[in-house]
């Protein structure tokens, strides 16, 4: 295997265990943070980090061609939807009167 095979597998590993670890955390972070704004964050901090790299990887490892191009697109497209998509849904809410949520909620009103 040459140095430069090397290197770009080493560039697509590191890229793929990063977009692991946001789709990790951001999945955690939707389980376990208390309203739907905080869990709106998280998904879409996994969305865009985590496919994001996990795509540029995929181009990374494939090299020049057609294909990396097609997955460029599809890496601009979610890097460009995803927190639109999240901002869009966060408003929404926000004009139907939904709260975002506070410690005093969670203590029962004391401070």
């Amino acid at each position: 295997m040459t140095d430069t095979a090397v290197v770009t597998r080493a560039i697509s590993a590191v890229l793929a265990c990063t977009g692991a670890f946001f789709f990790l955390v951001g999945t955690i972070g939707i389980l376990r943070l208390p309203d739907f704004y905080s869990r709106t964050h998280a998904a879409t901090k996994c969305d865009t980090v985590g496919a994001g790299a996990v795509l540029l990887s995929l181009a990374v490892l494939h090299g020049l061609s057609v294909d990396t191009l097609k997955i460029v697109a599809i890496a601009t497209f979610v890097l460009l939807s995803s927190p639109t998509v999240g901002n869009a849904l966060a408003r929404a809410a926000y004009r139907t009167g939904l709260r975002p949520w506070t410690r005093q909620e969670r203590s029962g009103g004391e401070k």
